[in-house]
């Protein structure tokens, strides 16, 4: 018998949409003790990235994000499709948000988004952004902008920019040395 405690007894996934999935995991924490039922929300590994500019500017995206019923100032990020290569996925997700290529990308961390309750990966980058496509459209209710660190900081002293995940990729580029703000 496996000595490693705890133990997920019985797990239940029941699909909600193709971003979303309810798991339901019965957990045993030491042998002869009875299981206690925890749930967590399933989604794709989620990507975000610092990209900054030619000019030494930050680019920043706000939307309107229904979850919180605001609009929410935020780094470009996404989702991560079936079978794609999280690196490749930033690429992709910077161009359709900002218009703007990738000169240089780079890992810097491979994280859990909420431990106690979302079931999936974050994946921070630090990219260095090209020049906007001259042909860029902008998504309906999606506006980019590009600010100084001085401004960024400033956003987010003052909880305009307030998004966690976001904040802690800013947190491990700074910490690797990538960024001052």
């Amino acid at each position: 018998m496996d000595d490693y405690w705890p133990k997920v007894v019985r797990s239940k996934r029941t699909v909600v949409s193709p971003w979303l999935e309810v798991i339901e995991r019965d957990v045993q924490f030491f042998p002869q003790a009875r299981s206690d039922t925890y749930y967590a929300i399933g989604q794709p590994s989620y990507l975000a990235a610092v990209a900054v500019t030619p000019g030494e500017r930050f680019l920043l995206v706000r939307q309107y994000r229904p979850a919180i019923e605001r609009y929410s100032l935020e780094l470009p990020a996404g989702l991560l499709e079936d079978n794609e290569d999280p690196a490749k996925a930033m690429v992709r997700e910077l161009l359709e948000e900002t218009g703007c290529s990738s000169r240089s990308i780079e890992l810097i961390g491979k994280t859990a988004t909420c431990s106690s309750r979302i079931s999936n990966m974050m994946y921070s980058f630090f990219i260095q952004a090209g020049e906007r496509r001259s042909d860029f459209v902008e998504e309906p209710g999606v506006s980019v902008a590009s600010v100084t660190p001085t401004e960024l900081r400033d956003l987010i002293v003052s909880g305009e920019f307030a998004e966690q995940t976001h904040l802690g990729v800013l947190a491990l580029a700074a910490c690797k040395g990538l960024i001052s703000i």
